[in-house]
């Protein structure tokens, strides 16, 4: 059983709990409903929480698949259903009584917000932004994502997505680089699943996130050179004038990484692809220019991003010390449990490394 399938199983009693008060607290708007109803709703959300998820890491079917898409939609719904509670009975319905009508009015609103966190959460942007260096010998264009996510909420579309994206920037781009995740651990790898990246005719890096040794690292990197994705695990790679450091992520592990100096090179671009968003400061004095990563998904969701803004320093984005040293964090292109976003863009960036005149 996979770390992520453990760490399900064990919060699934409390989402369980959860939904059950969530549940009364909806129905009483409406007259109520039996207790015993409302705990075989609850089983059901529950088993259908974690059950799928025991298949999926041994193969991954259609069935299981929407299962777990179905919960993924189901726990974005709760929490903007617990809002909409919270502000019916304690800010609302603290001045004035509510209508039945009106409390079907502002519990509509979720659905109907869903159908447009969903759809934006499939579409797939391209954004651009511009990057300064004193020592680029030539205008370089990489692509830069993060977080596909590939698994049983968004299983080979993705891969498929990513790639015909890719193919559209095969005139734009020099390189691409994935900051880790590229799998996202709720169902098994096999062999072909990230073959649609061969079709790609530029170079294509991965470094590992901690998702993707969830259900077995080995399988990720045999998927991936079976796609002939260049996978960079603490080592480097150089490209034109860029000197790519590819530092794996490893799980539980918030330590500063030990990297030798000599993996910087003093003429040239030096990148370091890291998953999470973390010692910028310490990379950047050891010598690297850029750092690439992910991982925050920017939030995904509100009011999930303002939480995100807290925890994070640098959550997504382009951000500079001032003195030629970058870290772009992208918002991701694939999504976390839920296939939701909303105030984010499921994005791979453009990054345009240009000489500073």
């Amino acid at each position: 059983m996979s770390y992520r399938t453990r760490r399900v199983l064990f919060i699934t009693p409390f989402y369980m709990l959860f939904e059950f008060f969530l549940l009364k607290y909806i129905f009483l708007l409406f007259g109520g409903v039996e207790d015993n109803y409302i705990l075989i709703l609850t089983v059901l959300i529950g088993l259908n929480h974690f059950m799928p998820m025991l298949f999926e890491e041994r193969k991954s079917r259609r069935v299981t698949r929407f299962l777990s898409t179905l919960d993924g939609v189901w726990m974005w719904a709760s929490v903007l259903f617990l809002i909409d509670i919270v502000a019916i009975y304690l800010l609302i319905g603290s001045f004035i009584s509510l209508s039945f009508e009106t409390n079907a009015v502002l519990l509509a609103i979720v659905p109907v917000l869903g159908v447009y966190t969903y759809y934006n959460a499939h579409k797939l942007v391209i954004n651009e932004r511009t990057l300064l260096f004193d020592n680029l010998e030539r205008d370089i264009n990489i692509a830069h994502m993060s977080d596909v996510h590939f698994g049983s909420v968004r299983h080979r579309q993705i891969i498929e997505q990513v790639s015909d994206k890719l193919i559209e920037l095969e005139d734009e781009c020099d390189i691409a680089i994935i900051s880790g995740d590229l799998a996202d651990g709720s169902s098994v790898v096999e062999a072909d699943d990230f073959k649609a990246f061969s079709k790609v005719n530029m170079p294509i890096i991965f470094t590992p996130g901690n998702h993707d040794y969830y259900t077995g690292i080995e399988d990720v990197i045999r998927a991936c050179k079976n796609a002939g994705v260049i996978v960079l695990d603490n080592e480097s790679l150089k490209f034109e004038n860029l000197n790519i450091y590819g530092l794996s992520y490893r799980i539980r592990d918030s330590s500063l990484p030990e990297i030798d100096k000599s993996c910087v090179k003093e003429d040239m671009v030096n990148i370091i692809n890291y998953h999470v968003p973390f010692f910028w400061e310490e990379f950047s004095e050891l010598g690297f220019d850029i750092q690439l990563s992910g991982h925050t998904h920017g939030g995904q969701f509100h009011p999930v991003i303002w939480i995100a803004n807290l925890m994070f320093k640098y959550n997504m984005g382009l951000f500079s010390n001032g003195s030629g040293k970058y870290i772009h964090v992208t918002t991701g292109v694939g999504s976390m449990d839920t296939p939701m976003r909303w105030g984010t863009d499921s994005e791979i960036v453009i990054l345009k490394l240009r000489k500073d005149e």
